[in-house]
Protein backbone atom coordinates (compact mmCIF):
# COMPACT_ATOMS: atom_id res chain seq x y z
CA UNK A 1 0.00 0.00 0.00
CA UNK A 2 1.33 3.37 -1.28
CA UNK A 3 2.10 6.22 1.95
CA UNK A 4 0.53 9.51 0.89
CA UNK A 5 2.30 12.52 2.39
CA UNK A 6 -1.55 14.44 2.10
CA UNK A 7 -1.88 17.81 2.47
CA UNK A 8 -4.76 18.50 1.08
CA UNK A 9 -6.39 19.46 4.04
CA UNK A 10 -6.55 19.25 7.92
CA UNK A 11 -9.48 16.88 7.71
CA UNK A 12 -7.96 14.22 6.51
CA UNK A 13 -6.07 13.71 10.06
CA UNK A 14 -5.65 10.03 11.65
CA UNK A 15 -6.86 10.30 15.33
CA UNK A 16 -4.47 9.56 18.39
CA UNK A 17 -4.53 6.05 20.15
CA UNK A 18 -5.34 7.74 23.09
CA UNK A 19 -8.85 8.85 20.86
CA UNK A 20 -9.22 5.14 19.81
CA UNK A 21 -9.24 3.98 23.29
CA UNK A 22 -11.55 6.35 24.70
CA UNK A 23 -14.30 5.78 21.58
CA UNK A 24 -14.20 2.20 23.08
CA UNK A 25 -14.31 3.35 26.91
CA UNK A 26 -17.17 5.84 26.16
CA UNK A 27 -19.97 6.05 28.91
CA UNK A 28 -22.86 5.94 26.81
CA UNK A 29 -26.54 7.15 27.49
CA UNK A 30 -29.79 8.50 24.69
CA UNK A 31 -28.36 11.70 23.76
CA UNK A 32 -31.89 13.02 22.66
CA UNK A 33 -33.09 12.14 26.58
CA UNK A 34 -30.41 14.17 27.77
CA UNK A 35 -28.54 10.43 29.29
CA UNK A 36 -25.02 10.68 27.42
CA UNK A 37 -22.50 11.97 30.23
CA UNK A 38 -20.05 11.94 27.68
CA UNK A 39 -21.58 14.09 25.41
CA UNK A 40 -22.26 16.51 27.96
CA UNK A 41 -19.07 16.40 29.66
CA UNK A 42 -17.76 17.20 26.30
CA UNK A 43 -20.34 20.56 26.03
CA UNK A 44 -19.69 21.68 29.53
CA UNK A 45 -15.96 21.63 28.93
CA UNK A 46 -16.31 23.49 25.28
CA UNK A 47 -18.25 26.19 26.49
CA UNK A 48 -15.98 27.10 29.82
CA UNK A 49 -13.26 27.13 27.04
CA UNK A 50 -15.14 29.55 24.34
CA UNK A 51 -16.47 31.81 27.62
CA UNK A 52 -20.02 30.90 26.82
CA UNK A 53 -23.13 29.56 28.40
CA UNK A 54 -23.38 26.12 27.40
CA UNK A 55 -22.73 24.50 23.60
CA UNK A 56 -24.24 22.14 21.54
CA UNK A 57 -22.69 18.76 20.16
CA UNK A 58 -23.14 18.73 16.35
CA UNK A 59 -22.34 16.21 13.08
CA UNK A 60 -20.17 19.07 11.49
CA UNK A 61 -18.74 22.91 11.11
CA UNK A 62 -21.70 23.19 8.54
CA UNK A 63 -24.06 22.20 10.63
CA UNK A 64 -23.00 24.91 13.47
CA UNK A 65 -23.18 27.19 11.17
CA UNK A 66 -26.72 26.43 9.85
CA UNK A 67 -27.82 26.08 12.65
CA UNK A 68 -26.58 29.16 14.34
CA UNK A 69 -28.04 31.30 11.46
CA UNK A 70 -31.64 29.27 11.81
CA UNK A 71 -31.31 30.35 15.50
CA UNK A 72 -30.28 33.82 15.00
CA UNK A 73 -32.35 35.19 11.98
CA UNK A 74 -36.15 35.45 10.63
CA UNK A 75 -36.61 34.04 6.98
CA UNK A 76 -36.80 37.07 4.43
CA UNK A 77 -33.74 38.70 6.12
CA UNK A 78 -30.27 39.52 5.17
CA UNK A 79 -26.91 38.46 6.40
CA UNK A 80 -23.30 39.71 5.92
CA UNK A 81 -20.95 37.26 4.95
CA UNK A 82 -17.42 37.50 3.95
CA UNK A 83 -16.99 36.64 0.05
CA UNK A 84 -14.65 34.05 0.72
CA UNK A 85 -16.17 32.50 3.95
CA UNK A 86 -16.94 28.51 4.25
CA UNK A 87 -21.14 29.43 4.97
CA UNK A 88 -21.15 31.70 2.04
CA UNK A 89 -19.14 29.44 -0.54
CA UNK A 90 -18.91 25.74 0.29
CA UNK A 91 -22.05 25.28 2.40
CA UNK A 92 -24.12 23.97 -0.63
CA UNK A 93 -26.68 27.33 -0.57
CA UNK A 94 -27.79 26.28 2.73
CA UNK A 95 -28.38 29.99 4.44
CA UNK A 96 -31.09 30.62 1.36
CA UNK A 97 -32.22 26.62 1.44
CA UNK A 98 -32.61 26.43 5.29
CA UNK A 99 -32.66 29.29 6.68
CA UNK A 100 -34.22 31.24 3.77
CA UNK A 101 -32.21 34.65 4.20
CA UNK A 102 -30.39 36.44 1.65
CA UNK A 103 -26.48 37.46 1.70
CA UNK A 104 -24.58 40.94 1.04
CA UNK A 105 -21.09 39.80 0.76
CA UNK A 106 -17.86 41.76 2.13
CA UNK A 107 -14.49 41.12 0.79
CA UNK A 108 -11.89 39.94 3.32
CA UNK A 109 -8.49 40.09 1.30
CA UNK A 110 -6.25 40.21 4.03
CA UNK A 111 -8.16 38.47 7.01
CA UNK A 112 -9.46 41.87 7.69
CA UNK A 113 -12.81 43.06 7.99
CA UNK A 114 -12.98 47.18 6.28
CA UNK A 115 -15.87 48.17 9.17
CA UNK A 116 -16.80 51.40 7.26
CA UNK A 117 -17.58 49.03 4.34
CA UNK A 118 -19.53 46.63 6.29
CA UNK A 119 -21.54 49.73 7.98
CA UNK A 120 -22.72 50.93 4.60
CA UNK A 121 -23.53 46.94 4.05
CA UNK A 122 -26.38 47.38 7.02
CA UNK A 123 -29.99 48.17 5.46
CA UNK A 124 -31.65 51.04 6.68
CA UNK A 125 -34.78 51.01 8.03
CA UNK A 126 -37.77 51.02 5.03
CA UNK A 127 -40.64 49.59 3.51
CA UNK A 128 -38.90 48.21 0.75
CA UNK A 129 -35.64 47.06 2.56
CA UNK A 130 -34.94 43.52 3.95
CA UNK A 131 -33.69 43.43 8.00
CA UNK A 132 -29.87 43.25 8.57
CA UNK A 133 -29.90 40.85 11.19
CA UNK A 134 -26.62 38.61 11.33
CA UNK A 135 -23.17 39.48 10.54
CA UNK A 136 -21.10 36.18 9.85
CA UNK A 137 -17.69 36.70 10.45
CA UNK A 138 -14.58 33.60 10.06
CA UNK A 139 -11.50 33.41 11.87
CA UNK A 140 -9.15 32.04 10.56
CA UNK A 141 -9.99 32.95 7.48
CA UNK A 142 -9.92 29.74 5.27
CA UNK A 143 -10.07 30.10 1.74
CA UNK A 144 -7.81 33.32 2.52
CA UNK A 145 -4.59 31.06 3.54
CA UNK A 146 -5.69 30.45 7.02
CA UNK A 147 -5.13 34.12 7.61
CA UNK A 148 -6.02 35.36 11.47
CA UNK A 149 -8.42 38.71 11.73
CA UNK A 150 -6.63 40.83 14.47
CA UNK A 151 -8.03 40.91 17.25
CA UNK A 152 -8.91 44.89 17.25
CA UNK A 153 -10.48 44.41 14.07
CA UNK A 154 -12.97 41.73 15.52
CA UNK A 155 -14.11 44.10 18.34
CA UNK A 156 -14.56 46.31 15.95
CA UNK A 157 -17.20 44.37 14.40
CA UNK A 158 -18.86 42.83 17.62
CA UNK A 159 -18.32 46.66 18.31
CA UNK A 160 -20.59 47.83 15.16
CA UNK A 161 -23.07 45.05 15.71
CA UNK A 162 -23.61 46.01 19.12
CA UNK A 163 -24.66 49.50 18.42
CA UNK A 164 -26.88 48.15 15.59
CA UNK A 165 -28.23 45.25 17.48
CA UNK A 166 -27.49 42.91 15.24
CA UNK A 167 -26.32 39.67 16.06
CA UNK A 168 -22.97 38.13 15.38
CA UNK A 169 -21.76 34.50 14.40
CA UNK A 170 -18.13 33.29 14.54
CA UNK A 171 -17.32 30.49 11.94
CA UNK A 172 -14.60 29.60 14.41
CA UNK A 173 -13.58 26.16 12.57
CA UNK A 174 -10.26 26.92 13.34
CA UNK A 175 -10.33 29.00 16.12
CA UNK A 176 -7.51 27.24 17.89
CA UNK A 177 -5.08 28.03 15.34
CA UNK A 178 -6.16 31.70 15.55
CA UNK A 179 -5.40 31.59 19.07
CA UNK A 180 -2.45 30.27 19.08
CA UNK A 181 -0.86 31.90 16.37
CA UNK A 182 -1.99 35.39 17.96
CA UNK A 183 -1.46 34.58 21.46
CA UNK A 184 -4.98 35.31 21.99
CA UNK A 185 -7.13 32.86 24.06
CA UNK A 186 -10.39 31.83 22.28
CA UNK A 187 -12.64 33.39 25.11
CA UNK A 188 -11.60 36.36 24.19
CA UNK A 189 -11.50 35.82 20.27
CA UNK A 190 -15.04 34.93 20.35
CA UNK A 191 -16.37 37.40 23.74
CA UNK A 192 -18.52 39.47 21.43
CA UNK A 193 -19.94 36.79 19.19
CA UNK A 194 -23.46 35.38 19.96
CA UNK A 195 -22.58 32.18 18.46
CA UNK A 196 -19.50 30.41 17.88
CA UNK A 197 -18.82 27.01 16.01
CA UNK A 198 -15.18 25.11 16.21
CA UNK A 199 -14.28 22.05 14.49
CA UNK A 200 -13.41 19.21 16.10
CA UNK A 201 -11.83 17.38 13.01
CA UNK A 202 -9.13 19.68 11.97
CA UNK A 203 -6.21 20.58 13.70
CA UNK A 204 -7.59 18.95 16.86
CA UNK A 205 -7.65 15.39 14.85
CA UNK A 206 -10.84 14.00 16.36
CA UNK A 207 -12.96 11.90 13.90
CA UNK A 208 -16.13 13.94 14.08
CA UNK A 209 -18.08 16.55 15.37
CA UNK A 210 -18.42 20.40 16.22
CA UNK A 211 -19.61 22.29 18.96
CA UNK A 212 -21.65 25.30 18.63
CA UNK A 213 -21.76 28.02 21.51
CA UNK A 214 -23.55 31.03 22.96
CA UNK A 215 -25.82 31.28 25.63
CA UNK A 216 -28.61 29.10 27.52
CA UNK A 217 -31.33 30.17 25.49
CA UNK A 218 -29.50 30.19 22.36
CA UNK A 219 -28.55 26.95 22.92
CA UNK A 220 -31.54 25.49 23.88
CA UNK A 221 -33.02 26.68 20.65
CA UNK A 222 -29.98 25.04 18.93
CA UNK A 223 -30.60 22.05 20.09
CA UNK A 224 -34.51 22.05 19.29
CA UNK A 225 -33.48 22.71 15.36
CA UNK A 226 -30.94 20.48 15.49
CA UNK A 227 -33.52 17.66 16.34
CA UNK A 228 -35.75 19.07 13.57
CA UNK A 229 -33.34 18.36 11.03
CA UNK A 230 -32.60 14.95 12.05
CA UNK A 231 -29.52 16.05 13.85
CA UNK A 232 -30.22 14.12 17.05
CA UNK A 233 -28.27 11.45 18.60
CA UNK A 234 -28.70 8.32 20.58
CA UNK A 235 -25.54 6.80 22.26
CA UNK A 236 -23.06 9.37 20.84
CA UNK A 237 -20.66 9.22 23.71
CA UNK A 238 -18.39 7.18 21.33
CA UNK A 239 -18.66 10.24 19.09
CA UNK A 240 -17.84 12.85 21.46
CA UNK A 241 -14.76 10.79 23.56
CA UNK A 242 -12.10 11.56 21.50
CA UNK A 243 -13.56 15.25 21.19
CA UNK A 244 -12.78 15.55 24.91
CA UNK A 245 -9.27 13.97 24.33
CA UNK A 246 -8.45 16.47 21.63
CA UNK A 247 -9.09 19.60 24.01
CA UNK A 248 -7.26 18.39 26.28
CA UNK A 249 -4.35 17.13 24.12
CA UNK A 250 -3.48 18.28 20.65
CA UNK A 251 -3.38 21.87 21.40
CA UNK A 252 0.33 21.91 21.58
CA UNK A 253 0.17 19.90 18.29
CA UNK A 254 -1.24 23.33 16.55
CA UNK A 255 1.81 24.91 17.23
CA UNK A 256 4.12 21.93 15.49
CA UNK A 257 1.68 22.70 12.63
CA UNK A 258 2.17 26.61 12.46
CA UNK A 259 6.18 25.57 12.43
CA UNK A 260 5.83 23.02 9.89
CA UNK A 261 3.99 25.31 7.51
CA UNK A 262 6.61 28.03 7.78
CA UNK A 263 9.17 25.84 7.28
CA UNK A 264 7.27 24.43 3.69
CA UNK A 265 6.22 27.77 2.67
CA UNK A 266 9.63 29.28 3.22
CA UNK A 267 10.96 26.23 0.78
CA UNK A 268 8.34 26.63 -1.97
CA UNK A 269 9.06 30.67 -1.92
CA UNK A 270 12.64 29.71 -2.51
CA UNK A 271 11.43 27.73 -5.84
CA UNK A 272 12.06 29.13 -9.04
CA UNK A 273 9.22 29.97 -11.27
CA UNK A 274 6.67 28.73 -8.08
CA UNK A 275 4.86 31.79 -6.51
CA UNK A 276 4.38 31.06 -2.96
CA UNK A 277 4.42 34.45 -0.76
CA UNK A 278 5.77 33.08 2.90
CA UNK A 279 4.07 36.45 4.71
CA UNK A 280 0.40 34.86 4.29
CA UNK A 281 1.17 31.94 6.54
CA UNK A 282 -0.18 32.88 9.62
CA UNK A 283 -1.38 29.35 10.90
CA UNK A 284 -1.34 25.64 8.93
CA UNK A 285 -2.28 26.72 5.68
CA UNK A 286 0.09 27.37 2.63
CA UNK A 287 -1.48 28.96 -0.49
CA UNK A 288 0.16 28.96 -3.72
CA UNK A 289 0.55 29.49 -7.80
CA UNK A 290 1.96 27.52 -10.64
CA UNK A 291 1.85 31.38 -12.26
CA UNK A 292 3.88 31.53 -15.58
CA UNK A 293 5.03 27.92 -15.59
CA UNK A 294 4.73 25.71 -18.61
CA UNK A 295 2.20 23.11 -17.12
CA UNK A 296 -1.52 22.98 -16.33
CA UNK A 297 -2.52 23.25 -12.59
CA UNK A 298 -3.71 19.26 -13.05
CA UNK A 299 -0.74 18.25 -14.41
CA UNK A 300 1.67 19.83 -11.90
CA UNK A 301 -0.73 18.14 -9.04
CA UNK A 302 -0.52 14.60 -11.24
CA UNK A 303 3.30 14.63 -11.11
CA UNK A 304 2.92 15.05 -7.35
CA UNK A 305 0.34 12.33 -6.68
CA UNK A 306 2.81 10.36 -8.91
CA UNK A 307 5.63 11.12 -6.02
CA UNK A 308 2.74 10.06 -3.22
CA UNK A 309 2.24 13.82 -2.53
CA UNK A 310 -1.48 15.11 -2.22
CA UNK A 311 -2.49 19.07 -2.71
CA UNK A 312 -5.67 20.65 -3.28
CA UNK A 313 -6.54 22.38 -6.30
CA UNK A 314 -8.16 26.16 -5.24
CA UNK A 315 -8.36 27.77 -8.80
CA UNK A 316 -6.93 27.44 -12.27
CA UNK A 317 -3.20 28.11 -11.45
CA UNK A 318 -3.20 27.43 -8.03
CA UNK A 319 -2.82 25.54 -5.04
CA UNK A 320 -3.09 24.66 -1.55
CA UNK A 321 -1.10 22.96 1.11
CA UNK A 322 -2.02 22.24 5.00
CA UNK A 323 -0.13 21.10 7.58
CA UNK A 324 -1.32 18.96 10.70
CA UNK A 325 -0.83 15.77 13.38
CA UNK A 326 1.17 13.42 11.03
CA UNK A 327 3.27 15.54 9.07
CA UNK A 328 6.31 15.60 9.76
CA UNK A 329 9.55 17.80 9.38
CA UNK A 330 11.28 15.07 6.82
CA UNK A 331 8.02 15.18 4.67
CA UNK A 332 8.35 18.68 4.14
CA UNK A 333 11.73 18.47 3.03
CA UNK A 334 10.63 15.45 0.47
CA UNK A 335 7.78 17.76 -0.98
CA UNK A 336 10.03 20.65 -1.43
CA UNK A 337 12.55 18.40 -3.11
CA UNK A 338 10.06 16.42 -4.94
CA UNK A 339 8.84 19.99 -6.31
CA UNK A 340 11.88 21.44 -7.05
CA UNK A 341 12.64 18.27 -9.22
CA UNK A 342 9.45 18.76 -10.90
CA UNK A 343 9.99 22.23 -12.27
CA UNK A 344 13.63 21.57 -13.48
CA UNK A 345 12.23 18.68 -15.83
CA UNK A 346 9.52 21.61 -17.68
Amino acid sequence: MIEFIDLRSDTVTQQTQEMRDAMYKAEVGDDILGEDKTVRELELMSADILGKEDSLFVTSGTMGNQIAVMVLTNRGEEVIVGDTSHIFNLEVGGLASLSQVQTRTIGVPDGIYDICKMEDLIRNEGIQNPKTSLICIEDTNNLNAGLVVPIDNLYEVYGLASRKKIFVHLDGARIFNASVASKVSVSEIAKGADTVMFALTKGLAAPFGAILAGNKALIEKARWIKQRIGGGYRQAGFLAAPGIVALKTMLPQLKIDHEHAQILGNGLSKVKGLKVDATRIHTNIITGSIGDLSITIEEFLDKLFQKSIKVKRISKTSFRMVTHYGIEENHLHYVIKSIEEIIEKL
